[in-house]
């Protein structure tokens, strides 16, 4: 009886137990086609548009940064009217070279009105087209070519916003919504480097900097240059990447928000990147809080400052209100796996389980290799007990920081110390003074390392320092008394 019984045994664990942890893998992680593209809104608001990328017609076909940045433009303007709601850039932009029809794409976006149009530069000359689609009806609402110089790229970007609202019958908020004017030179610079920024880290953010800096030596007065430029500049800090050290680059972020403010007050991106900074390197909530909001109520249609306000409620302890926020955020940008993965987070901190591994599956079908998404979706299973799933997502995590953090945890959990201790052993070689070495330590009841490795964490600026409050895996630092000092050190409440 005893064989038999270690025989069962071991053709369970061995045999079975693989293929059924894979299964479960594929389960968790498997979203139906058509449940990736429904939106969280079932009803498609009347005054709601996608700006399309504009077609490049260029004689050479190397101006998509010249024609993708006409319709950034012509979208922002048209963010700034309270009654419209337009869809983001990146879920508007994620339909470039794909062979997909207009009512199929304004369905994954939930929008009844889209904008296309193409954009031919040659020399000086400017041929810019435009249409605006009734989505239900399939016809037309407005269309118009305009032929001009390059000098007169402000006044088109105008008057196709105009167009827009006047078509929709809604309303504009008379210079709100005027564009900010420089010279066609420096307007090619910033678009080059705006569209060089928006390709991510790395040589794309050094080559950014440089056309940006080149646009303000010819235009110092050209407050969205300023604008990008601190955005490249803090981009490059929280990545931890390659062009300033942290803390230098932090400082030349700031620099170039308030010479942006400075130009114009009424910058809503300014002040929302200035709360970044505020929140992920001053460590200053109360400071980073007033200017969230004002960069709210500059821009409240602008997904990317609604997700930045979450990002800072979930700080401050306020889970409910950033939840919100995420979904009026993925309402925004539908088809992006940023807002899933913030929104499953945020859920998951609430302990609303099920709606989190919800959220992080749609994520992880939208963007399979997005970082952290197999991360927390592991972190989901773990805590509803589903300990071998958790670690397939945790190994499968491309952020090598959450893989070597979630191999540590579920490790323990499954009772491997030696596995647990040589995931951190990764996690200390390669990010020796991160935060997430304080989360292994304090989930596996290391309680004087954990606070150890929090005192590293805070004398490096690691801007994770500010999930202190609501970090699940610190809640064994909870009853200790050197824990509402840590709250204190960093401005949370308690």
């Amino acid at each position: 009886m005893l064989v038999v019984a270690l025989g069962v045994f071991a053709y369970d664990k061995f045999v079975l137990g693989p293929s059924r942890d894979a299964e479960l893998v594929q389960t968790t992680t498997k979203v139906v086609t058509q449940q990736v593209t429904e939106t969280v809104i079932s009803e498609i608001p009347d005054k709601s548009i996608a700006v399309l990328a504009f077609a490049d017609l260029s004689p050479e076909g190397d101006q998509e940064y010249f024609s993708d940045g006409i319709s950034e433009e012509i979208l922002n303007l048209l963010t700034k009217v309270p009654e419209l709601r337009v869809t983001s850039r990146s879920s508007a932009f994620s339909f470039k070279g794909q062979n997909i029809d207009i009512p199929t794409m304004a369905a994954k976006l939930n929008v009844a009105h889209v904008l296309e149009g193409s954009v031919r530069q040659s020399g000086e000359q400017l041929r810019i087209t435009a249409q605006l689609i009734e989505v239900s009806s399939d016809t037309y609402l407005w269309s118009a070519t305009y032929n001009r110089e390059m000098q007169s790229i402000f006044t088109i970007q105008d008057e196709i916003a105009e167009a827009v609202v006047g078509a929709l019958k809604v309303t504009l908020l008379g210079n709100e919504t005027a564009a900010n004017e420089t010279i066609p030179e420096v307007y090619t610079l910033y678009l080059k480097g705006r569209h060089l920024k928006n390709q991510g880290i790395g040589g794309n953010l050094k080559q950014a900097e440089a056309m940006l800096t080149q646009a303000l030596a010819l235009d110092s007065g050209f407050a969205p240059a300023w604008t990008d430029l601190g955005s490249v500049y803090l981009i490059d800090a929280l990545a931890d990447s390659t062009l300033q050290p942290n803390n230098v680059g932090m400082e030349m972020a700031r620099e170039s928000i308030q010479n942006a403010l400075a130009i114009n007050p009424r910058y809503g991106r300014a002040y929302a990147i200035l709360a970044q900074i505020e929140m992920f390197y001053d460590w200053d909530f109360g400071a980073a809080l007033m200017h969230q909001r004002q960069a709210l109520a500059l821009d409240p249609g602008d997904a990317g400052l609604l997700t930045i306000a979450g990002q800072m409620n979930i700080r401050l302890g306020r889970v409910d209100e950033a939840i919100e926020q995420y979904r009026e955020a993925i309402a925004l940008d539908p088809v992006t796996f940023l807002g899933y993965r913030h929104l499953g987070r945020a859920l998951y901190y609430s302990g609303r389980l099920e709606e989190a591994a919800d959220s992080l599956r749609h994520a992880i079908a939208l963007n399979p290799s997005g970082p952290g998404n197999r991360y927390y979706l592991g972190r989901v299973l773990l805590s509803q007990g589903e300990a071998s799933a958790a670690l397939a997502l945790m190994e499968q995590e491309t952020a090598l920081f959450y893989r070597f953090t979630g191999i540590a945890i579920v490790q323990h959990v499954l009772g491997d110390a030696v596995a647990s201790n040589a995931a951190l052993r990764q996690l200390l070689d390669r990010y020796e003074g991160s935060y997430q070495v304080a989360q292994v330590y304090a989930f596996r009841g290391e309680i004087d390392n954990a606070f150890d490795g929090l005192d590293v964490a805070y004398r490096n600026r690691d801007p994770s320092m500010t999930s202190l409050l609501v970090t699940p895996l610190l809640a064994n630092l909870h009853d200790d008394p050197r824990w509402e000092l840590w709250l204190d050190k960093m401005g949370l409440p308690y």
